[in-house]
């Protein structure tokens, strides 16, 4: 992040820090191999300075530890006995020194991003930038695809890919599962031969499936994301050797070093940067810039994420090295209403990147207190 910390930025103090919990109800439920998703109950921290401007963060764990090891009860935890009290009143030159200032905590990542990234909004915001700027994005707009989780049948999903198609996406995300694969992304390539499509596996598969996941070679497919365990990166390697589908990766890469591991290891071809999962937009920005060293492309994975999550995920996919259309959608496919405003909206598969300083979008007081199911205020 040299081309930014070579300027000279205004520094921000911490006087206020708020913590809240949130539950909200998804639009539809949301199938995947971990199972399924129908409400999401997360952590949403607010950093306040001492004229009163606030940057926002939103966790991306959720109630069980299915996609990792965290949970909302757990990031809350290390949210409110170990990070607020740490950056409290502290003066901050640049939000980088945050991931510095928590390398002693083990994991946790997600807690870590939710602070990480509200300190971005608010160094954003003091410093009258778009925070994509601040990161070195120069996208006005960017592609969207979509992900689909896991159908009743195989007519309903090329229903809903019907649907997302006639919206304009640029990339449809299959979720897959042992006995919903090579039958399921036959009858989608003989419907739809031409457009992009990729599966996600979400560590369902083993070595033992390598001749079953040869068969996917057959469809032409961008990738397959994460078909072996969450944190592999050597049988990813293996298998990598034995396909000529692109793997990607996404739960095995939660650092910059796990990220250069697997390049070097030629464990993937793409990589897929969730900013929660890394630790914040700082770690996500480093592991853009080794894959843009290596031309690994990468693109900007989904958590169901509400209109604050979503809006940093909005501006990391501005940098360059993101070449692949993410699943950032508009905010109606998931939530009946979001919590910010104006809610995210996508046009023909594409997404104007706002300008207004910071996250670029108001946070809704009123949306957000009417979800609010924890608080507590901690200030000097």
């Amino acid at each position: 992040m040299k081309e930014v910390k070579t300027m000279q930025w205004q520094p921000i103090k911490l006087t206020k820090i708020v913590l809240r919990k949130l539950k909200m109800s998804l639009r539809t439920p949301f199938t995947t191999s971990f199972g399924t998703e129908k409400d999401k109950t997360f952590c949403v921290l607010e950093v306040i300075n001492e004229n009163g401007e606030s940057g926002w963060g939103e966790s991306v764990a959720v109630d069980l530890p299915l996609y990792n090891e965290e949970t909302t009860i757990t990031n809350q935890h290390i949210l409110e006995d170990i990070i607020i009290p740490q950056i409290l009143g502290k003066e901050i030159q640049h939000p980088d020194e945050v991931g510095e200032m928590f390398k002693f905590i083990r994991r946790n990542r997600m807690a870590i991003a939710t602070a990480d990234n509200a300190v971005w909004d608010l160094f954003a915001k003091v410093n009258q930038k778009p925070l994509h700027a601040m990161l070195g994005g120069q996208k006005e707009t960017i592609e969207v695809g979509v992900s689909i989780g896991i159908q009743d049948s195989i007519k309903d999903l090329l229903i809903k890919i019907e649907e997302k198609l006639q919206e304009g996406r640029k990339k449809i995300k299959v979720k897959i599962s042992p006995g919903k694969d090579v039958n399921v992304i036959k009858e989608v390539r003989r419907v739809f031969p031409d457009i992009p499509l990729m599966a996600d596996a979400n560590s369902a598969y083993t070595l033992k499936d390598i001749n079953l996941l040869k068969q996917l070679d057959d469809f032409h497919l961008l990738m397959i994301e994460q078909p072996l365990d969450y944190d592999d990166i050597v049988d990813h390697s293996r298998l990598q050797k034995e396909l000529e589908t692109p793997i990607c990766l996404d739960e095995s890469i939660c650092s910059h070093r796990d990220a250069k591991k697997a390049i070097e290891l030629g464990s993937c071809k793409i990589i897929n940067i969730k900013i929660g999962r890394v630790g914040g937009l700082s770690e996500a920005k480093r592991i853009h810039d080794l894959c843009k060293d290596y031309n690994i492309p990468v693109w900007c994975g989904g958590m169901l994420e509400t209109g604050i999550g979503r809006a940093h995920n909005i501006a990391i996919s501005t940098l360059s090295q993101f070449q692949i259309p993410g699943d950032t959608g508009p905010s109606s496919q998931y939530w009946a209403e979001d919590i910010i405003s104006p809610e995210i909206e996508v046009k023909n598969g594409l997404l104007q990147v706002p300008q207004n300083p910071g996250i670029g979008y108001a946070v809704d007081m009123e949306k957000i207190d009417k979800y609010t199911v924890y608080k507590k205020e901690f200030s000097l």
